[in-house]
């Protein structure tokens, strides 16, 4: 089994990340737990005026600006693909047990990963 996932933002701080993660090469509590969520500082404000975000703070989430990271240092110098990774992990597991498989996400999203449990559950895979 191996997740991999691509990301892709316009901000130089985070820019185009990948990484691939096996559990059965890597642990799941060293190589993808620590990942933090991480937000973008344009994004905060409406964020919060829609009611989201609520727990997130500057201890347990990163937040990237123009000019960087507003609250460093990162726990992984690909923190931010490294989260994602722990997102699709988290929206899968919701299947009950993984399909031995090569996860492959670029850019991709909750409601993608939600649309692949869906065809898994269905068999449409």
């Amino acid at each position: 089994m191996r997740f991999s996932y691509g990301i892709d933002f316009d901000l130089p701080a985070i820019g185009n990340q990948w990484y691939s993660w096996s559990p059965s090469c890597e642990s799941f509590e060293r190589a993808i737990a620590p990942a933090r969520t991480f937000g973008l500082l344009h994004q905060i404000d409406e964020l919060r005026a829609k009611g989201l975000i609520k727990g997130g703070s500057l201890d347990n989430a990163l937040v990237c600006g123009a000019d960087g990271w507003i609250n460093p240092p990162l726990r992984f110098a690909n923190e931010p693909v490294r989260h994602k990774i722990l997102d699709l992990v988290g929206d899968l597991s919701l299947l009950g047990t993984f399909p031995v498989a090569h996860f492959l996400a670029y850019k991709a999203s909750h409601n993608l990963h939600i649309q692949l449990a869906r065809r898994i559950l269905d068999g449409n895979w």
